[in-house]
């Protein structure tokens, strides 16, 4: 394959050949030979302007494919229901699976995640550094705000909802049915609950 260099000098090199027509003139003063340029003839540059029109169209295609195929973020993430791989949480409550769709969430950059909760799932008073962007795929999540646990203070949100909190609100929940959660924010990403004593990565140390 052609790499984009090849190819300029191909182009370069075409325009050249299509654009001079060298004729011999002895020249009996000097005794050597001299170039002599003729005018081009019309067909002559209809065809070298298709030439090169040709020829950058294949450089313009080949600098984006071997663009694409040097960038391992520019490739197509699908995830069907029984590819999803999940894994225990350690950073929520016992109970709760998630899984990595896209990203990163322990680096800078974009990711989305799931997070599968069973029924009557709850999750302490807690805050994001940055902003929580939820979408609820099914189930029922019914989220408060402020430090403490106040089922009066939360909201039932059903399957289909759009949730986005600012970074470093305060925030609790839990679930009505078997609930996924998908989140979508920038990393690092990182959860801290008002109460230590509700973490569960402090339980046992």
């Amino acid at each position: 394959m052609l790499s984009e260099a090849v190819l300029v000098r191909v182009i370069v090199i075409e325009v050249l050949y299509h654009s001079i027509d060298y004729d011999y003139e002895h020249a009996h003063e000097h005794d050597e030979m001299k170039w002599r340029a003729k005018p081009l003839r019309t067909e002559a540059l209809v065809g070298m302007t298709q030439l090169i029109v040709c020829l950058a169209s294949a450089l313009i295609v080949f600098g984006r494919g071997a663009a694409l195929a040097k960038d391992p973020g520019e490739k197509w993430l699908l995830y069907e229901p029984g590819s999803i791989e999940w894994q225990v949480s350690e950073s929520l409550p016992p109970g709760a699976k998630v899984a990595v769709l896209e990203g990163d969430p322990s680096k800078e950059g974009f990711f989305t995640m799931r997070i599968e909760m069973p029924d009557g799932y709850r999750v302490p008073a807690h805050w994001h550094p940055k902003r929580e962007r939820l979408t609820i795929l099914s189930g029922t999540l019914n989220l408060g705000t402020g430090d403490t646990f106040d089922p009066k203070q939360a909201k039932a949100l059903p399957a289909a909802t759009y949730s986005s909190m600012p970074a470093r609100m305060t925030h609790f929940g839990w679930t009505t049915g078997e609930t996924v959660l998908q989140l979508s924010s920038m990393g690092p990403w990182a959860i801290h609950y008002v109460n230590p004593a509700d973490d569960p990565r402090r339980k046992g140390h």
